[in-house]
């Protein structure tokens, strides 16, 4: 292989397999589904550039120097068979708990891109709310939230006592609505000053990052709904002065703000919008505008025509996924007898090309993570924190973006593990073995981490790893040196040296391919639930603790960067649809046909073997 610098030709080379039929859904169908799954990305100017691992990089994979790739890392080849790999239950320890925790929190909302999002956060100071003819733009200071609280706790009991400014070194404190501030960084503040400092005035209108941060987190402590409601109205009482004409002239000078703020608000957070009520509140808004300002009702009426379109495209999305996920499940009786008669493809049939399939995985990994919008992280928090006054809200929507990205993880495990226990020669397992080596190796290359520990999972699922026989045909030098790299001791330490190169490195990108990068998906999710488990929401003196949704809002907009590259490489219909729509084998198929492909070595496998026979035997008749 050529790794990254293969021609053309080879990136449009693919298999003759042929899709299996399935009896309910027509192929016309199937394609439509499909084409709506990978929709075209929306471009947004606005956004930091993205990168992959540079290639001076230690953790780079060198396609054209795999022993100097192995040397830098100073990886331990063993030639010791059967194939050392790691523990299952480590490799799984971590998916499995987020899987758990996630499903158990029964998250309920969607979310999507926006055309609008927040800079990346950056390290300078967040001023108190001051007031001005221009918008700060300021953003905020990244505070540590484990060593913090103590100290924000006392800021707050100090200037709750003496209800005056205070001077930290060169920044200025003040006591504005019960906010407080450590050199010039937002710590804490009650709920009721920080929906205030939300509001936008004639001259004053908040850093980009506040809108951002609050937003976000504020469905912690209310409904969205609450929170629109309460900045529009107070947006307008505001400039009540009780003379309607100068009432008028005021609101006039202010909605622009207004509508800056809904602006921001409808493309960073457009899925909060499904609520009817939210929908209703921005009419009654726009309705108000129009009476004051033309230009300002103008812009709500884009704002909203692109907001409608957006959730448009959510719905299309949320039923392709569906239509997918049901042709997925529709698994015949037995799936080996159907490749014994030659009607079912295997992965070699489709594509024998590693550099391309991992292309195409990275193609489903960026449309799907392109509809997970920032609020899924916090909503499932929210499930559980005080909103009991509303949970149906998040119960409304069946599914979320963040389950279904989840999900495809899963799937891609087992389509690994179904791909390898399938074939009934060792010969052909040993070579689907190699060719998903190098399917990991490339997406280590481009950047696809979530694809690279996917592969992982499945090669290390009990059912493959128990096949010796087929291992010691395989040259697993470069898998160790994977496993290696996702090794989950000392917290992911490799991996996220890896990540931290991949991200330096797209800051300074000279190609779309470079700046692709797509985290390990299970371990941001735990990254980011232990940091609301880790740190209280609210301090003793009944604040909420800010500092805490500055560490909130740093790790999703980081997220927020990632999500926004567009995929550089040539989409292969035939390709996605096997990877997202092929059946896989469960569980339970999965030990039997490892059974079928290297005999029990035990009493306690052939066991389980006859086991296992009786039961999906069962299965088979009752449905």
């Amino acid at each position: 292989m050529d790794g990254l610098n293969r021609g053309e030709e080879n990136k449009q080379r693919v298999g003759n397999g042929k899709l299996m039929s399935v009896s309910s859904h027509s192929e016309s169908q199937l394609k439509q589904a499909v084409y709506l799954l990978i929709p075209p990305f929306l471009n947004c100017n606005d956004i930091t550039q993205l990168s992959r691992c540079n290639p001076t990089h230690p953790h780079y994979i060198c396609a054209s120097d795999r022993s100097c790739w192995a040397a830098s890392n100073h990886v331990k080849r063993s030639s010791c068979l059967p194939r050392p790999h790691m523990q299952e239950s480590s490799i799984l320890a971590l998916h499995t708990a987020t899987i758990t925790t996630i499903l158990s929190l029964k998250v309920r909302t969607a979310a999507a891109p926006s055309q609008n999002l927040p800079r990346k956060i950056s390290t300078t100071p967040h001023s108190p709310r001051q007031h001005s003819t221009s918008c700060p733009g300021r953003a905020y200071r990244h505070t540590t939230t484990t060593s913090s609280s103590s100290g924000s706790e006392q800021s707050c009991r100090n200037n709750v006592a003496a209800t005056k400014a205070r001077q930290y070194g060169h920044g200025v404190i003040a006591s504005y609505g019960e906010m407080c501030y450590h050199d010039n960084s937002l710590v804490s503040a009650s709920l009721e000053a920080l929906i205030q400092h939300l509001v936008p005035t004639v001259d004053y209108y908040p850093d980009r990052s506040y809108v951002f941060t609050f937003l976000l987190s504020s469905r912690l402590f209310l409904h969205p709904y609450e929170l629109m409601t309460r900045v529009c109205h107070l947006c307008v009482e505001q400039q009540r002065s009780g003379d309607a004409l100068l009432d008028k002239i005021r609101f006039r000078e202010v909605a622009p703000k207004l509508v800056q703020l809904l602006t921001e608000w409808t493309e960073t957070f457009p899925y909060d919008f499904r609520d009817e009520r939210m929908m209703r509140c921005l009419k009654d808004m726009t309705h108000h505008v129009a009476r004051g300002d033309e230009y300002s009702w103008r812009a709500m009426q884009q704002m909203t025509q692109r907001l409608i379109k957006r959730l448009s495209a959510l719905g299309q999305y949320e039923e392709a996924v569906a239509a997918l996920n049901a042709v997925a499940s529709e698994r015949p009786a037995s799936l080996k007898s159907k490749q014994a008669s030659g009607q079912r493809n295997d992965i070699l049939s489709v594509c024998d090309d590693p550099f391309i399939l991992a292309q195409q995985l990275t193609h489903i990994e960026l449309d799907r993570l392109s509809f997970i919008g920032p609020e899924e992280f916090i909503q499932t928090f929210a499930m559980k924190d005080p909103l009991e006054n509303h949970k149906g809200f998040f119960r409304k929507r069946k599914t979320t973006n963040l389950e279904a990205y989840v999900n495809w993880f899963n799937r891609l495990s087992y389509l690994v593990a179904t791909e390898i226990c399938m074939p009934m020669k060792k010969k052909h397992r040993a070579r689907i073995i190699e060719f998903f080596i190098d399917v990991a190796q490339e997406c280590f290359n481009i950047g696809n981490f979530n694809s690279l520990m996917a592969i992982i999972t499945g090669m290390n699922m009990s059912p493959v790893s128990r096949l010796k026989k087929t291992w010691n045909k395989v040259n697993t030098d470069k898998f160790e040196i994977l496993e290696h790299q996702m090794d989950p001791s000392s917290n992911f330490s490799n991996y996220r040296t890896a990540l931290r190169g991949a991200t330096q490195r797209s800051e300074t990108a000279h190609s779309s391919q470079e700046k692709i990068v797509i985290p390990f998906f299970s371990l941001l999710i735990k990254d980011i639930y232990f940091l609301n488990e880790g740190c209280a929401s609210r301090l003793p003196n009944g604040h909420i603790n800010f500092e805490k949704l500055w560490e909130l809002a740093k790790q999703v907009s980081e997220f927020l960067v990632w999500r926004q590259v567009v995929c550089p490489f040539d989409r292969d219909r035939r390709i996605l649809q096997y990877l997202v729509t092929t059946p896989v084998f469960s569980e339970d198929e999965l030990h039997l046909a490892s059974y079928e492909s290297e005999g029990p070595e035990n009493n306690m496998e052939k066991d389980s073997r006859r086991s296992l026979r009786s039961s999906l035997l069962h299965r088979e008749n009752r449905s």
